[in-house]
């Protein structure tokens, strides 16, 4: 049983408290992964918050995530990295907390690199992922 937070709600999955941010950066989270929904075409896996809870449906979060983070291997655009980084970031916590692993980065080509600007170094996803869980309270 959770002690109830009027400024906090929690991310669960299975049973188990996987994040507990501020009411704020959980809306913004939530509200960020609806925007991502299309570019990972499938759905976020986050339920409905009810109650200061939102159940987590691992299985589908991270085959959203896992979109995601593709979706940034296959572009070298900056913007596009910058953009989505954070949140895939954080996603990459929740994942890995529900005991999945991280997925694999890709190689290949890359697509949608913006004329005239450096494509960015691809990314050490793990850690990324381990300074943003540092700073996810659970």
């Amino acid at each position: 049983m959770h002690v109830r937070s009027p400024v906090s709600q929690f991310f669960n999955a299975a049973g188990e408290t996987l994040w507990n941010p501020s009411n704020g950066v959980a809306s913004l989270f939530m509200r960020t992964a609806e925007t991502l929904a299309p570019e990972a075409g499938t759905p976020t896996g986050i339920g409905p918050m009810e109650n200061d809870e939102c159940e987590i449906d691992l299985p589908a979060f991270t085959t959203f995530t896992g979109a995601l983070v593709q979706r940034l291997e296959r572009s070298g655009h900056p913007i596009l990295h910058a953009l989505m980084e954070g949140f895939v970031a954080t996603a990459l916590v929740l994942v890995e907390r529900g005991g999945v692993p991280l997925p694999p980065a890709t190689s290949g080509p890359r697509r949608d690199v913006h004329v005239g600007m450096e494509p960015p170094a691809r990314r050490d996803w793990s850690e990324l992922a381990a300074r943003h869980a540092r700073a996810m309270p659970r």
